[in-house]
């Protein structure tokens, strides 16, 4: 079967890597549309869809990197160079309170959850937001795009105050795009960072049918 892209998910799920290493060319405007689209397919609690996209190219690509990573001995010395080159990244944000203005509405008031973030068990927020950026990432290898979730860490204040994010926005990280350049090594594009190297678990060792089964 068919899916987006023009390949099955399947394969597009299987296309998906962590892309380190970019050509500086810049993404079709409407496939760049097609794949930000793709978040708003993702499951989204009460149809809150408080999940929003902000987009740096150009200019405020590189504001970005100047505020994350500026030019000196730790840019120099940056493992992946290649992810600079990346002609776009997009911030996802939520906003927790979009959820209990939603929760507070007539139809959901019986959950309890329109009062504060603290009565939410799960913070849904952040489960649509995932949710919103997978669905984006597997959009973006079925078209051909590479791809990498990455977080600001200790870096977010200053992002948010460079590109003006509300206060009741959450920046989750943020995803590079672009075409990925010739993969040197591992197939993922540049260097293999250490993480890819532990691979992936057996699909018996993750999935517990019936109830929890453990070899402990």
């Amino acid at each position: 079967m068919t899916g987006i892209g023009g390949v099955s998910t399947a394969e597009a799920l299987r296309r998906r890597r962590s892309c380190r290493d970019y050509l500086d060319e810049p993404i079709p405007a409407d496939t760049l549309a097609t794949v930000l689209a793709a978040s708003l397919r993702a499951p989204a609690a009460g149809n809150a869809f408080a999940t929003e996209l902000i987009v740096l190219q150009g200019e405020d690509r590189d504001d970005y990197w100047d505020v994350t990573l500026p030019a000196g001995a730790r840019r120099d010395g940056f493992r992946w160079p290649g992810l600079l080159r990346a002609p776009l990244l997009v911030i996802p944000v939520v906003r927790p309170e979009t959820y209990l203005e939603r929760y507070a509405e007539a139809d959901k008031a019986h959950a309890g959850l329109g009062n504060s973030v603290a009565d939410w068990d799960v913070p849904y927020w952040f489960v649509d937001g995932g949710a919103a950026i997978m669905a984006v990432l597997i959009a973006a290898a079925a078209h051909g795009l590479g791809s990498l979730l990455f977080g600001q860490f200790g870096h977010a204040a200053a992002v948010a105050q460079r590109f003006a994010i509300p206060a009741d926005r959450q920046a989750l990280g943020t995803i590079a795009l672009g075409l990925a350049a010739p993969a040197r090594t591992g197939g993922t594009g540049g260097s293999v960072s250490q993480s890819a190297l532990r691979g992936r678990p057996a699909l018996d060792s993750v999935v517990h049918h019936g109830r929890w089964h453990s070899d402990a």
